[in-house]
């Protein structure tokens, strides 16, 4: 049987990747050891996967996967666009995604900021996997559940980045983690950005949405223990 995510007998287990992205998240299923198809309503031209389809996450054919992962616009949960009072303009998808998810005859993840209502959620920190970020996310999960969860390590993050105050311009202080958020502050940022993440080929407009694919792996790696 053909693979749906690759359309060859890899055999490896299919995973689809809704609102993909560049493939962050794609990037860690692949080490993993899945073979990934991403689905994003735009053009990704830097996607990471076995093979990308531009495509609604609402409706595309889910069928014939091993599992499926769905990391939804986060906007409309994030704490800066509720500071800012804009959460209204943007989709919030949690709910229906959820419902879409539960309704599949397979193991699911989904992934979201802090503040997203997800429900029994694992959380994941950048610094419990060796990264100068922190970076928290939420996983919930359908159809099976993450074993233990790696927790918060922060207290090894050292002072040695450089950082901004909250009108954008360098305080002379320094901070314990990289920032990945909005544009680029000082020459060189960039790189350091990208090793922060573990990843080295999205642009910033693409690294700062993602998520570092050591999330994805792990949760992978226990999603393909409960496949076997």
């Amino acid at each position: 049987m053909k693979c749906p995510a690759c359309g060859t007998d890899c055999g490896k287990p299919s995973l689809c990747d809704l609102f993909c992205g560049a493939g962050g998240a794609t990037r860690g299923y692949q080490l993993a050891g899945f073979c990934v198809l991403g689905v994003d309503n735009r053009p990704q031209p830097r996607y990471i996967g076995s093979r990308f389809v531009q495509a609604d996450a609402m409706t595309y054919p889910l069928g014939g996967f091993d599992a499926i992962h769905a990391s939804p616009p986060c906007e409309h949960y994030s704490r800066i666009t509720g500071v800012n009072g804009i959460r209204s303009e943007h989709p919030a998808l949690i709910v229906p995604i959820r419902e879409r998810l539960s309704s599949i005859d397979a193991p699911w993840v989904m992934e979201n900021v802090a503040d997203a209502p997800l429900v029994n959620y694992i959380q994941l920190c950048g610094s419990s996997f060796g990264l100068d970020i922190q970076r928290h996310r939420l996983f919930e999960s359908g159809g099976w559940q993450p074993g233990l969860v790696p927790p918060c390590a922060h207290h090894w993050q050292r002072k040695r980045f450089r950082s901004l105050n909250k009108h954008g311009r360098l305080e002379g202080k320094l901070s314990p983690v990289v920032g990945v958020y909005g544009s680029v502050n000082y020459a060189g940022e960039f790189p350091i950005r990208c090793a922060a993440m573990g990843i080295n080929w999205m642009i910033n407009d693409e690294l700062v949405k993602a998520i570092p694919p050591v999330y994805t792996e792990y949760i992978g790696r226990q999603l393909l223990e409960h496949l076997r």
